[in-house]
């Protein structure tokens, strides 16, 4: 057992759904062989060896749901593409089986979801293994203002397969995004309120989705924002991203944000991947927003340019105001009455059932909880909850002006572009605070070997567009290459 797992381990780097979902239907592999190769990998890398510490609990019922899995593939046939794929998820995202759900808080360490998330229901039923729960920034890096990107009190450090100990990993979907990279399972779920997605794609040189808000249900999501939070999908290629994001979009009855959605989501966002999808397109680059690459990352994007024009688009200089510090406190205001709702929810035996209760609970347990401090929680705390402060209404009202009507509406209308492309991460507050779609692809390595990526970002329910120009920039490119786990190399 242990070494046909062993020996499916070396196909599994790097490969696709498409690769999986053959080798599958020809008998090649199993769903259950495929689990199990995945959790040695786990053991072999995530938990020793270079000790990625990206997951933070698997799945004990996963190999049982593998196996049902492929007993109804041999008499139906699959369901689809994601039929018997496994699938990691952020630990923010409730699953109704023997996992908890804590935001990587020792806090919630004994939570137990009382219901799966609306999108957990759509991956089930689309036949995906849910393989485990993936590490985080706790509670998504609005704990303090000075946690590394990775850290939790219940998971401890998520680090980056390409240089763990040495390259930030990103957040706060820190551990969705390096188990990705490192092969621990075919696609994650990752969230974002604002580059908590994009973030770590980049930094882990994956592919990022974050949807437009609404497309993707929040419903059993452990939340920070009503305005700015959704989930989304880490891959390793843009198709296996599409896919991915085609299972968990839809219309959910107890989300409002989306039910103004049915003639703009797509079950299947995979039939907009075209390799010539750059040809002909107009692709704006906001000046402004490069005058704080360094040398090495200039080359890089200079490099990205060139390969987007010999992919038959043209380059339009955009004018659009250059990126700013983060000094909103939109988020700060929004975050009291979001968690206090979910918390209020939770099982009597959870000891924390508001933002006030975790607050203290975590003042009485110093050294495992405030090792980085909690002044982002008490800062919430001391707003009303009401979200009627003038200053949070003026603030998120202007916020929204700004970064629609001013920022991402009025470039793409006056440049004639139909999209935006960024260095790295550089959009992520902008379109954020829009609620617009970024798509993170990877762009290339420093010569340390630093995964570099550049995000193509546009208005509102534009993931269509924005895959087919990631899709083909990705496939005239092609520059991912997979990290060496190899502890003698580290």
């Amino acid at each position: 057992m242990y070494e046909k797992a062993n020996a499916i381990c070396s196909l599994l780097e790097e490969a696709t759904i498409a690769e999986l979902q053959e080798m599958m239907t020809s008998g090649e592999l199993t769903s259950r062989d495929l689990v199990k190769a995945y959790i040695l990998r786990i053991g072999l890398y995530d938990k020793n060896g270079p000790k990625i510490n990206s997951v933070l609990e698997l799945n004990p019922e996963a190999l049982f749901i593998a196996e049902a899995l492929d007993v109804e593939r041999q008499k139906k046939g699959p369901r689809g593409p994601l039929h018997g794929i496994p699938v990691l998820v952020k630990d923010n995202i409730d699953t109704d089986d023997m996992m908890h759900t804590s935001a990587g808080s020792l806090a919630l360490e004994n939570s137990y979801a009382p219901d799966d998330a609306f999108i957990i229901k759509k991956l089930r039923k689309a036949g995906a293994v849910i393989l485990g729960k993936a590490n985080m920034t706790e509670w998504a890096n609005f704990m303090t203002e000075n946690m590394p990107n990775g850290f939790s009190s219940r998971g401890g450090q998520v680090r980056n397969p390409y240089g763990p100990g040495i390259f930030d990993v990103g957040g706060s979907s820190s551990g969705s995004g390096a188990a990705v990279a490192a092969n621990f399972c075919s696609v994650a779920i990752g969230t974002e309120t604002s580059g908590s997605i994009l973030n770590p794609a980049c930094n882990n040189s994956v592919v990022g989705i974050k949807p437009t808000v609404g497309l993707a249900s929040r419903t059993g999501v452990i939340p920070i924002s009503h305005v700015q939070d959704t989930p989304g999908p880490l891959a390793r290629t843009v198709e296996d991203a599409a896919i991915l994001l085609g299972a968990i979009a839809g219309v959910d009855e107890n989300d409002v944000a989306t039910w103004s959605n049915c003639s703009r989501i797509y079950d299947d966002y995979t039939q907009f991947l075209d390799k010539d999808g750059l040809k002909g397109a107009r692709i704006g680059i906001p000046t402004s927003f490069l005058e704080k690459l360094d040398e090495e990352q200039r080359r890089i994007f200079t490099d990205v340019q060139e390969a987007v024009k010999e992919a038959g688009a043209t380059i339009v200089e955009v004018d659009m105001p250059p990126p700013q510090p983060w000094q909103s406190r939109s988020l700060v205001y929004e975050f009291k009455p979001s968690i206090n709702r979910y918390l209020s929810r939770l099982s009597p035996n959870v000891p924390i059932h508001s933002l006030k209760e975790l607050i203290e609970f975590n003042k009485g347990k110093p050294a495992r909880m405030l090792k980085y401090g909690q002044t982002v929680l008490i800062e919430s705390e001391q707003t009303s909850g009401t979200l009627t402060e003038p200053e949070y209404i003026q603030g998120r009202l202007k916020e929204e002006e700004e970064s629609r009507q001013k920022g991402i509406d009025r470039a793409l209308k006056q440049s004639g572009a139909d999209a935006l492309l960024f260095p790295g991460l550089m959009n992520a507050a902008i379109s954020a605070r829009a609620g617009y779609p970024s798509i993170s692809v990877p762009a290339g390595y420093t010569g340390s070997g630093r995964p570099v990526g550049v995000t193509f970002a546009g208005g509102a329910y534009s993931e269509p567009v924005l895959i087919r120009f990631a899709y083909a920039f990705e496939q005239i490119t092609k520059v991912r290459k997979p990290p060496n786990l190899d502890v003698s190399e580290i």
